[in-house]
């Protein structure tokens, strides 16, 4: 990225999903700093007994938490890096679609933590989790 400011829609063309969202089938539905929106197919990402695998949702929720995180670091012109993410598992899903809502808890300077509610097509819960961000200088990042 140049200087100066690029526009949401400019980051979010050199921002990929990444190879393992791309493995677990995670399609971005909407996105801005405010409210990030995935889906991510039950089947293929399951665990033993047939039920979705808790590191697949966890995978979704740190998604879609360093991805709000990130876009607003973008606008401080720093970037976002993990430094904490929990997460509930509150039922177990077998089948269909998982929908991730991520939102933001705090927006800061420094850090950020979004909440990230993973349901299933009932809209019933399966997964809260929450992540935080720290917010670095860009330039720290520089091999």
């Amino acid at each position: 990225m140049s200087d100066e400011k690029t526009s949401v829609e400019e980051f979010l063309a050199t921002m990929p999903m990444g190879a393992l969202n791309d493995k677990l089938g995670v399609t971005l539905v909407e996105m801005s700093a405010e409210r990030v929106v995935a889906t991510m197919p039950v089947e293929g990402n399951t665990q033993p007994y047939g039920l979705l695998h808790g590191g697949a949702s966890v995978v979704l929720a740190e998604s879609l938490g360093s991805m709000g995180s990130a876009l607003h670091a973008h606008g401080l012109d720093k970037v976002a890096v993990g430094v904490d993410i929990n997460a509930t598992h509150h039922r177990s899903a077998t089948s269909g679609l998982v929908t991730g809502v991520a939102t933001p808890v705090h927006l800061g300077r420094s850090s950020t933590s979004f909440e990230v509610v993973v349901t299933d097509e009932r809209g019933k819960r399966v997964c809260t989790a929450r992540i935080t961000c720290a917010l670095i200088p860009r330039d720290a990042l520089t091999p």
